[in-house]
């Protein structure tokens, strides 16, 4: 089992910038491929971003290319995801999940490819 706890949401203005965290625990980190999605209102849950066990390959949802940064820290067991030019449509549950990875590069995208999650943090961003 992993255990997955987010932190770093809050309210933000539109344009703004929020900084999500994510620790892991139980097992090794470097095992697994590290990935974030998000829930909005009344919408199903969508990728967001995904890292690579090795920390060398990053995948983005086109929604948010070039605004949100992926990236993870081995030696603190922490996955990061640093969001700027903030706007409404980014409001939502972000959760963190963690994808057991047999290969270094591997960045999946799909929901079931991930089978532990944290609970979620809120990210909330007004006009």
């Amino acid at each position: 089992q992993v255990q997955l706890v987010e932190s770093g949401g809050g309210l933000v203005q539109a344009g703004g910038s929020l900084s999500l965290s994510c620790a892991a625990s139980g097992r090794t980190f470097s095992n697994y491929a590290m990935g974030w999605f998000r829930q909005a209102p009344g919408k199903e849950r969508e990728f967001v971003a995904t890292i690579s066990r090795d920390g060398r390959r990053f995948d983005y949802a086109d929604s948010v290319k070039g605004r949100f940064t992926i990236s993870r820290d081995s030696a603190k067991a922490t996955v990061s995801l640093q969001m700027s030019s903030l706007n409404p449509e980014d409001t939502a549950v972000y959760y963190c999940a963690a994808s057991q990875s047999s290969v270094s590069w591997q960045t999946p995208r799909a929901e079931y490819e991930y089978p532990y999650w944290g609970q979620g943090t809120q990210v909330t961003v007004s006009s």
